[in-house]
């Protein structure tokens, strides 16, 4: 069976139950430039990647296991995959 290149978007983000220093800050920061309707600023990663797998869910399920290996700490954030 051939492979094809896949293209896989993953973000990343903390878990809502821990805290997120960066997005107080930056919450703080967009107060202090006096947007005051902004609430709850969490800060998360953007990755991009292409893999070879035979079909979509053969590269998702690699991309599954390069977040959990690598990617993401499973134990403090979540994520999601979109593949294409």
């Amino acid at each position: 069976m051939s492979t094809q290149q896949y293209r896989a978007k993953i973000h990343v983000t903390l878990r809502p139950s821990v805290l997120d220093p960066a997005g107080v800050a930056v919450q703080s920061g967009l107060k202090q430039l006096g947007y005051e309707g902004v609430d709850s600023v969490r800060i998360g990663k953007y990755i991009e990647l292409t893999v070879a797998a035979t079909d979509p869910e053969a590269a998702r399920s690699q991309v599954d296991e390069m977040c959990d290996r690598l990617l993401a700490n499973p134990t403090i954030e979540n994520y999601s995959i979109e593949i294409a």
